[in-house]
């Protein structure tokens, strides 16, 4: 799946997507990065919601009524992802797959998989894996007890 982030193109791969809506209240928490846009109630369910802009060194504007909510999926957890808008789909094959332009943010960097080369411009190949992995970055709190 193909989507607009921060102005660019990037691929999901579809195994991890488990839907795509439109994007929900949410309610922001207190002590988290700007990549955590806050929680909201998905489908019944507490969902943590991410805008990825800032770590694409991009700024996080109003998404408009193009934008979406696309919820992935891997292990049993979902987590949503704020995007400009979906675009298509798209074929990627892993040995068209190149590395990530070295003048990105490491930020961004670390998020990539690789770019693919295409008619309309090179797009970015999400690592999902990554993405869930941003959750070891997040502050850890004690509780009382």
């Amino acid at each position: 799946m193909l989507v607009r982030l921060a102005g660019c193109r990037y691929a999901l791969p579809m195994a991890a997507v488990a839907e795509v809506g439109r994007p929900p209240g949410l309610t922001r928490v207190p002590g988290l990065p700007e990549w955590v846009a806050g929680v909201a109630n998905w489908r019944g369910r507490v969902l943590a919601v991410l805008d990825l802009r800032s770590l694409l060194a991009a700024e996080a504007a109003l998404l408009g009524r193009r934008g979406r909510l696309v919820v992935l999926s891997q292990g049993g957890i979902r987590v949503g992802l704020l995007v400009e808008s979906v675009t298509g789909g798209a074929v990627v094959d892993p040995a068209a797959l190149e590395q990530p332009l070295a003048s990105l943010p490491a930020s961004a960097g670390s998020l990539l998989a690789g770019q693919v080369p295409d008619a309309e411009g090179p797009y970015g190949v999400l690592d999902v894996e990554a993405v869930f992995a941003l959750s070891s970055t997040l502050p850890r709190t004690r509780r009382a007890g």
